[in-house]
């Protein structure tokens, strides 16, 4: 998919603000320290590809879209972190953020980051106001209730879920919100078609991610496994079994790719996201399956 060089620069732009004097050192640090060095970027990467499918013709558009869907994402994880939810201590290999800067400032930065990305998105937009208006509207989706990535965070604060519900809030509603966003940044009026291949690469991602929690290396991963265990959230690997949460994941990325809609770049998209998706996990787990 699209080069992360692109990516960086639009990140280093939509936090330039909060480093130009007058901010609280400890909260610039954090909110630095949140974003940079990220971790595979797979939610901005897919808004640049889904743009890039579609023509790009506004690059500055896609480029501040797939920052502010980042911004959003490091968000959700500072606040995911927190004592009061998971208690990590960890985070892409390296101390949480309430570890490095304490829980207070921690929230600060979560919040911080969500209105960052707002910011910096209606800044960048602000002469094309057409398609900043249903990008605003995207994101928000992503996030907010009934079914964005909060709704998501709440599902864990029930006492029953369903799995496929949990996920396509926590996972899927921020991927919707990529693949919707660069369709909408590159001019696509009826970009509610590309909502089906964020939910489901959504899906397929947080399968993954709980195929990794019970059977994956915390070394290799950056972040503590048996979280889900120990927290009573749902996991696909406990409830279908390491086999049978490998072929879900597998049904899954074959539907993503189906899903891609007609466009002028679709077929190197297709084979971007199978290249993609084939990294997902280590081959000595699909082995042992």
């Amino acid at each position: 998919m699209a080069s992360t060089t692109r990516i960086e620069q639009a990140l280093m732009a939509a936090l330039a603000p909060s480093e130009s004097g007058g901010c609280p050192p400890k909260l610039m640090a954090a909110l630095r320290y949140a974003v940079f060095p990220g971790g595979a970027r797979i939610r901005p990467r897919l808004c640049l590809a889904v743009a890039m499918a579609n023509g790009d013709d506004d690059p500055a558009a896609a480029s501040a879209a797939a920052a502010a869907i980042e911004l959003l994402h490091c968000a959700s994880l500072v606040h995911d972190d927190l004592p009061c939810f998971d208690n990590a201590e960890t985070r892409r290999g390296k101390p949480s953020v309430h570890r490095a800067f304490g829980e207070r400032i921690a929230v600060l930065t979560g919040d911080a980051l969500i209105v960052t990305a707002y910011q910096s998105l209606a800044a960048s937009l602000a002469a094309n106001p057409g398609r900043l208006a249903p990008l605003m509207q995207i994101a928000s989706r992503a996030v907010a209730a009934p079914s964005g990535i909060c709704a998501g965070q709440a599902w864990e604060c029930e006492p029953l879920a369903v799995l496929s519900d949990y996920q396509q809030a926590k996972t899927g509603a921020l991927f919707a919100g990529a693949t919707m966003a660069g369709a909408a940044a590159a001019g696509v009026a009826d970009h509610e078609q590309w909502r089906a291949l964020g939910e489901r690469l959504g899906e397929a991602f947080q399968v993954a991610d709980d195929i990794l929690d019970v059977a994956g290396n915390a070394e290799k991963i950056g972040k503590p496994t048996g979280q889900d265990a120990s927290l009573g959230r749902p996991n696909a690997a406990r409830e279908l079994g390491l086999a049978g949460a490998i072929n879900r994941l597998e049904t899954l990325v074959s539907s993503a790719i189906s899903a891609i809609p007609d466009c002028v770049g679709a077929n190197a998209l297709r084979a971007a996201m199978l290249l993609e998706m084939q990294g997902l996990l280590p081959v000595e787990l699909r082995r042992a399956a």
